[in-house]
């Protein structure tokens, strides 16, 4: 019973993910926002969440929050490797523009980028 809603939980959120992109790609900031508020209360411990509020902060100007998020959501999980290349996109002074969503947007072969 705890897989099944753990494997639920994480279709939610990888679908929320998706969701979000696309939301902030047509710049549709406060369905995004609602939508992320909703989901960090329903998922208190997940790191996507975090992350996803860190984009949209960082997309609408507020760097120092959005850094906080990103910080938040690697705390949440030192694994989640969207939270750490975001902080490595955002963390320096010329950002290559490369955020990441989800896993998918990593690149895994070790260096971040």
């Amino acid at each position: 019973m705890v897989s099944k809603e753990l494997n639920d939980n994480k279709e939610a959120l990888t679908a929320l993910c998706e969701t979000i992109r696309d939301l902030i790609s047509m710049q549709d900031y406060q369905t995004c926002e609602t939508m992320i508020c909703q989901a960090i209360g329903a998922y208190p411990h997940a790191p996507e969440p975090h992350n996803l509020i860190g984009i949209l902060l960082e997309k609408t100007g507020d760097h120092p929050a959005a850094m906080k998020h990103f910080r938040a959501a690697w705390a949440l999980d030192p694994t989640y490797l969207p939270a750490r290349q975001n902080l490595e996109c955002y963390g320096t002074f010329f950002s290559n523009g490369r955020c990441a969503y989800n896993e998918n947007d990593c690149n895994t072969n070790g260096n971040g980028h």
